[in-house]
């Protein structure tokens, strides 16, 4: 029975190391988003780079919410932000986000593991344009959650990311 469980372990080890070694392809389109910071897995100098191709493969959710920005219900969708995080081996504990005119704002990393925050690219199913808070937004599921609808989180919702720095 021990020399089974001591081989669960060695594979689950494997698989932990290999899992952490991925590999990320070259963005083939216009770079939309740079991880960087404490992450295992690069595809460039400076981090990790993500075209919209590249997050729109990653594992996805919709959300449709009550937001202080949209005056109805709006359906957001996106990458979850905690694929994002396995993707790139983020081993940090806190989201320096990064909006394309400089804002920014720092998310615990614990954010994206409790809650299905995405980084939602599209609105209503149309790709988020630049004048309407796109390319990239980050959105927690307010409306599953009421202790989400407040200030705090709000503040958290960056629009226009362009940069994540793992810290």
């Amino acid at each position: 029975m021990l020399t089974r469980f001591a081989f669960l372990c060695i594979a689950w080890l494997g698989l932990a190391g290999w899992a952490a070694a991925a590999e990320i392809a070259a963005p083939k389109g216009p770079v939309i988003l740079t991880v960087s910071g404490k992450i295992a897995n690069r595809n460039a100098p400076e981090g990790a780079t993500f075209d919209a191709a590249m997050l729109e493969a990653l594992p996805r959710r919709t959300t449709t919410a009550s937001t202080p920005w949209y005056p109805q219900k709006t359906q957001f969708e996106g990458p979850l932000g905690a694929a994002l995080l396995d993707l790139v081996g983020a081993s940090g504990t806190v989201l320096k986000v990064t909006a394309l005119n400089d804002y920014a704002v720092e998310i615990p990393l614990a954010d994206l593991r409790k809650w299905p925050v995405i980084l939602a690219t599209k609105i209503n199913g149309k790709p988020i344009s630049v004048r309407e808070k796109g390319p990239i937004f980050v959105i927690y599921p307010f409306d599953e959650d009421s202790s989400l609808y407040n200030e705090l989180y709000f503040g958290r919702s960056a629009w226009q990311v362009k940069t994540i720095e793992v810290r």
